[in-house]
């Protein structure tokens, strides 16, 4: 009760905004809220990711359960990146506890990575289409064995974005998904790219806790707006055209990302 009488409209209207976005474009959560909550709140870098990264897993939970009874999640992905990306999230969270216990800059590396991830996930994007289009006339046919080691690769690289920006594991994430399995519907590598974030953010969520870098008032205010936000994207996402949501979207990423890194 104490929380939920702690509410802030102004993060809460963040919330309903960053939630409305996804909604609308099935990204851009963490790479929207934590440079929201840095520089435009002024929020610690490492609280503002820690609690996106419970925010996230609490969205994503709810995505999970809605894709798993449509059965638009393929449950051998997801095993294969989280395969490879929990060991990741533990290595790089004990990385980040003691460069803080140094005093060895750890605030300007999460800045820095969420800058880099930013504008890794605007390019993934803008220029998904082409990305996929190169891949696949320069692959031809994906060896199986290969297909799943790269997965788990992937599934390394999300643990390592995720747990120092919170941002990458959607539309990074899906991109390099539609590669390595062209032949699987899109729908259903939505599924497992939300499904695995799941784990990925609550893990690296719990670490950025036990490090003291989770503001609960700030999480329960960001989840009372972006809960309806959410459903209100996904309700009117079929009537606005993804040409001038994608690159509105990617645009804002370069720009926050840009001014993060330099």
């Amino acid at each position: 009760m104490h929380l939920l009488a702690s509410i802030n409209p102004l993060y809460a209207a963040s919330g309903f905004l960053v939630g409305l976005l996804v909604g609308l474009t099935g990204v851009g959560g963490g790479s929207l809220m934590t440079p929201l909550l840095v520089l435009l709140f002024g929020i610690h870098p490492s609280t503002a990711v820690g609690t996106d990264l419970l925010y996230a897993a609490a969205t994503k939970t709810v995505g999970t359960a809605v894709h798993g009874a449509s059965g638009t999640v393929d449950w051998r992905v997801v095993r294969r990146l989280a395969t490879g990306s929990a060991p990741a999230t533990i290595i790089t969270l004990t990385i980040l506890a003691h460069a803080e216990k140094q005093g060895a800059g750890a605030n300007h590396l999460i800045t820095v990575v969420l800058g880099v991830a930013m504008i890794a996930t605007a390019i993934a994007i803008l220029f998904r289409n082409f990305i996929l289009k190169h891949f696949r006339e320069r692959a031809g046919e994906i060896d199986p064995r290969r297909t799943a080691i790269f997965t788990v690769i992937l599934g390394a690289i999300l643990g390592v974005l995720v747990s120092l920006s919170s941002v990458g594991a959607g539309a990074i994430g899906i991109t390099v998904l539609l590669v390595l399995y062209p032949d699987l519907p899109v729908g259903k590598l939505v599924g497992s790219d939300i499904a695995h974030a799941v784990p990925l953010t609550l893990i690296a969520g719990m670490g950025h806790w036990m490090m003291g870098s989770v503001d609960f008032h700030l999480l329960v205010s960001l989840l009372s707006g972006s809960i309806p936000g959410i459903v209100l994207g996904s309700l009117v996402s079929s009537r606005v055209s993804d040409r001038i949501l994608r690159p509105v979207l990617a645009s804002a990423l370069v720009l926050v990302g840009s001014r993060l890194v330099f």
